[in-house]
């Protein structure tokens, strides 16, 4: 866990709360299984079958659609979109794009709706 806080931390590329980062992280940790479910059905294989990146990805995004509201669900998308796109694999962006906007569909349909 600290090599992945570390990594993120020492990052150039933007500033990164280390508070913001450590809470989004162990939350994260804490509702893995929950956050597995909501992804599953949005996918067309085994949540197992993903690789690291794409499953970081949308670990990240089903808790920032499930659990922090106040952020728009276009934009936890799009940045969704935008890591897989950095850090991914070949196309996994437009795996992360489809299952965040299926999970939208039903964590958010009343921000969707509006």
């Amino acid at each position: 866990m600290l090599q992945i806080e570390q990594q993120f931390l020492n990052q150039k590329e933007g500033k990164i709360s280390k508070a913001f980062f450590s809470n989004l992280f162990l939350n994260i940790l804490k509702n893995l299984t929950l956050l597995d479910e909501l992804i599953a059905p949005t996918i067309s294989r085994e949540t197992d079958e993903l690789g690291s990146v794409e499953h970081a990805v949308l670990y990240l995004g089903a808790y920032e659609l499930k659990f922090s509201v106040e952020v728009p669900y276009k934009v936890v998308i799009n940045e969704a979109v935008v890591v897989a796109k950095l850090y991914g694999a070949e196309g996994a962006y437009k795996l992360v794009n489809t299952a965040l906007d299926k999970l939208a569909q039903d964590l958010r349909s009343a921000e969707i709706n509006a």
